[in-house]
């Protein structure tokens, strides 16, 4: 039996306001909580026993896909009451695990969206009988991330956490194969960085740690900007997904939403259950969650409207992030870097541009 474990704990600071009433992997994202796609990708590569582990809203993962069943999966929780960092949060899971101490265990960043093949990073874990495999990818400027060269057999030679003159542009993609005995050996109950402790105690101590170099679709959905072409990418089919409730294409219409006939909704933009894009209107490469309304008019480029929001008539919105519920009137113009807070109240011709209409 394969079994994973999903990181799913963090607050999704970056992304405010979408993450004050809604943890960050259960945003919807090309119709579906963002969870939802990293789960279907794990039932693909022969993953059987997920252990989520939680944090923040913990009760609405729980809520939302239960035991798992309805994805092929079996779904376990275990809740975070203190920070444990990224390796204490994988050992503070453990207990639930069921594999022996030589099998191997997948690892899953909860805002990663990546096409990388898991089942070949897993082939090459058995390969080498590593005790770490860790999905690499290839980026042009690696200094914001972290670093790992290797040798010419693939094998880990450092692990180098944002460094100002990386040595190679291969970097941490977030997806490691771990052998269960390895995710045993991590302190329990103590704040534990697999990327400032765990690697490089293990390459200290010559263990096997290599790396699957595959660059394939990667994105960290952490900011307002990467969530939204992370979903316009799946609706467009950039990025492949089983999870996705409808056919790829320039956009994503869920059940009960209405758009008008001369409205433009385009470049794999999202229209949420019960939302309403009015006369006129353009959406482009943008998400509207559910309920939410765009007017006669209005133009949306490149943002997301959050549930029950309302976009005034010939408003234009173009890079913005406005919360669940707040409502902005008629003529505003909000450019790239606002954010519009939930529930506020914006009245017409209040705004022509704000990095923080709040």
């Amino acid at each position: 039996m394969l079994e994973a474990i999903l990181l799913v704990g963090g607050k999704g600071t970056r992304l405010r306001p979408l993450t004050l009433t809604c943890a960050k992997p259960m945003i919807p994202t090309a119709g579906v909580p963002f969870l939802t796609h990293q789960l279907a990708r794990a039932a693909a590569a022969g993953v059987e026993h997920v252990v989520l582990a939680t944090s923040y809203r913990a009760e609405t993962f729980s809520a939302h896909f239960g035991d798992g069943s309805q994805l092929g999966l079996r779904i376990s929780y275990v809740t975070e009451t203190e920070p444990l960092g990224t390796g204490g949060g994988i050992r503070n899971v453990a207990g639930l695990l069921e594999s022996g101490p030589d099998d191997p265990v997948v690892i899953f960043n909860g805002d990663v969206l990546s096409g990388h093949d898991i089942g070949a990073q897993l082939a090459l874990h058995r390969e080498h009988d590593a005790d770490v495999t860790l999905h690499l990818t290839e980026v042009d400027d690696p200094r914001a991330f972290g670093c790992v060269p290797l040798d010419d057999d693939g094998r880990v030679l450092e692990f180098l956490e944002k460094t100002p003159d990386p040595p190679t542009n291969r970097i941490n993609a977030g997806c490691y194969v771990f052998r269960r005995s390895v995710i045993d050996a991590i302190p329990a109950g103590k704040v534990v960085s697999v990327e400032r402790e765990t690697f490089p105690g293990l390459l200290e101590a010559g263990a096997p740690v290599y790396g699957y170099v595959e660059r394939a679709y990667w994105l960290d959905l952490g900011t307002p900007e990467a969530f939204v072409k992370g979903s316009r990418d799946l609706v467009l089919g950039t990025i492949a997904s089983t999870a996705l409730p409808g056919p790829v294409g320039e956009r994503l219409v869920l059940e009960g939403a209405h758009v008008a006939a001369d409205a433009q909704v385009t470049g794999g933009s999202t229209v949420g259950a019960g939302a309403t894009v009015g006369a006129g209107a353009v959406v482009d490469g943008s998400v509207l969650l559910d309920g939410a309304v765009v007017e006669d008019g209005a133009v949306v480029r490149s943002s997301v409207v959050g549930a029950g929001a309302a976009v005034g008539r010939e408003t234009v919105l173009d890079g913005v992030v406005v919360g669940e519920a707040a409502r902005i009137g008629a003529h505003n113009e909000l450019l790239a870097g606002a954010r519009v807070w939930a529930g506020a109240e914006l009245p017409e011709k209040a705004v022509r541009f704000s990095s923080d209409a709040s």
